[in-house]
């Protein structure tokens, strides 16, 4: 099966080996996401929503790197590191998903750098 790494332009250098997507048989895969900027530092410290948006942000660029839109998503997995932070998290996120939504689940835990908030990995069906 081939694959295809999508990386928008303008994507800096991952702080792991990843890829920002891969694309393989219409199926868009979108690596864990976090509120970085393109030099890997946080943004919006302390702005669970804010942070939620560039995510989302982000997401959204990869997926029209590859030709599909925020429609196309079909699954969601949502990282937060507070519980305090989820109904500020699922305001955004309703915004970008005003139509159907995508199945998804959530979870608290730690993320990579401490003053990121939330992380979001997303599976999008562009079609053949």
């Amino acid at each position: 099966m081939p694959k295809q790494a999508i990386i928008p332009a303008g994507t800096g250098t991952p702080i792991a080996p990843f890829v920002p997507g891969t694309l393989a048989d219409g199926i868009l895969y979108v690596s864990g996401t976090l509120p970085f900027d393109k030099d890997n530092n946080v943004v919006h410290v302390g702005d669970a929503a804010a942070q939620t948006r560039h995510v989302l942000e982000i997401i959204r660029g990869v997926i029209e790197t590859a030709g599909g839109s925020m429609e196309d998503v079909t699954f969601n997995a949502i990282m937060i590191k507070d519980w305090a932070d989820y109904a500020k998290v699922n305001a955004v996120y309703a915004e970008f998903f005003p139509g159907v939504k995508p199945a998804r689940y959530c979870i608290q835990c730690g993320l990579v750098k401490p003053e990121a908030l939330v992380e979001i990995a997303s599976i999008a069906h562009l079609g053949q």
